[in-house]
């Protein structure tokens, strides 16, 4: 037997952060609407609502769609200052093909105290990458849109040229995107009922299967869920 491909590279990412102070923190896979959609600032008849198609199993009980609804538990019962990350499984109702399946893994980080900035945020994400791929690891930020952080970005590291592999997975550009970030919204303290007015925070967010998939080279995301012996002994 080995450790699971998605397992090493959890149990890897969890180490990065928990030598930053973070602590790990658990929310339900089963939630209401209000965890995961209206106490992150996604209203019914959002927008937002559609960039994820949703397992509902009533009205109001659906699979989580990100861990995003654990930092919402856990703010309820938590004052600040908050610093965790919610690794997980989330569920999305998608197409099983080379690059999307219906249930994936996640990791969010979420930290909040009194004057919290931006820019550390760029540099814990900055250490992040530097740890998991590499010491000569380079990073850049794009600006993006996320109803519950607001400024948003999207961070890429540079993954390089040097293959027919590269141009493919990069589109050309040498940049691949790994993971959304950005200052929590004050609504989303409204909903926890943390003062907006002392506290703010950042968040971020990464697939673990996407990680997985550059860190040992996979093309096909359903191999990591097919059980095949053959794939998984090589990662003993």
């Amino acid at each position: 037997g080995s450790i699971h491909p998605l397992t090493q590279v959890m149990e890897e990412i969890k180490s990065i952060f928990l030598r930053l102070g973070f602590s790990v923190a658990y929310g339900p896979e089963v939630d209401t609407d209000f965890y995961n959609f209206e106490a992150l600032n996604i209203p019914k008849h959002h927008p937002a609502r559609d960039m994820q198609d949703t397992f509902y199993i009533s009205d109001n009980v659906l699979l989580r769609t990100h861990t995003s609804d654990t930092q919402i538990h856990f703010m309820e019962n938590h004052e600040p200052p908050v610093r965790i990350i919610a690794p997980g499984r989330v569920y999305r109702n998608e197409d099983v093909s080379v690059r999307s399946y219906c249930l994936f893994h996640q990791i969010e980080g979420l930290y909040v105290d009194a004057g919290v900035t931006f820019a550390e945020l760029k540099g814990t994400l900055d250490y992040f990458a530097r740890e998991f791929f590499g010491a000569k690891t380079k990073t850049r930020f794009r600006p993006s849109y996320f109803p519950f952080t607001e400024p948003s970005a999207e961070m890429d590291v540079y993954w390089g040229l040097e293959s027919e592999s590269d141009y493919r997975i990069t589109k050309g550009t040498g940049w691949l995107e790994i993971l959304g970030c950005g200052m929590v919204d004050p609504e989303v303290f409204k909903s926890v009922n943390i003062d907006n007015e002392k506290y703010n925070g950042y968040a971020f967010g990464l697939g673990i299967e996407r990680i997985a998939m550059l860190k040992y080279g996979i093309e096909d995301i359903r191999m990591l869920f097919d059980g095949e012996i053959r794939f998984l002994r090589q990662f003993k």
